[in-house]
């Protein structure tokens, strides 16, 4: 079952995890699933290595949530595409780690 309504995958998936996150934001263009395993170890510096159970446990969520679309490529190997509902979600998890990210700065030295 598709989730339309927005309210409700907000709610499902906010905060997102840190998976989930980056996922989303290799998926700025279509990609492989091994393609989303590389990007995502590219962007961050080999900090995270996802499992491909990991990947495609999380790929089929998102599938079933409407966040992203499934299609065959020429190849027929199975190519991942963020929807609007997806853009919109991490746009969304996008201002909050701004907002988390700002009260860290301004809060970091009453830490330090």
């Amino acid at each position: 079952m598709v989730i339309l309504d927005f309210e409700k995958v907000l709610k499902k998936y906010l905060p997102m995890t840190e998976t989930a996150f980056y996922i989303l934001l290799s998926l700025t263009v279509p990609r492989h699933g091994y393609g989303i395993v590389k990007h995502v170890e590219e962007i961050s510096g080999a900090r995270i290595r996802l499992g491909s159970g990991t990947v495609y446990g999380t790929l089929t969520k998102m599938q079933k949530d409407g966040i992203i679309t499934v299609f065959a490529d020429e190849e027929r190997k199975t190519v991942y595409e963020v929807t609007e509902i997806g853009k919109n979600l991490i746009a969304a998890e996008i201002v909050r780690l701004k907002e988390l990210h700002q009260n860290a700065i301004k809060y970091e030295e009453d830490f330090l």
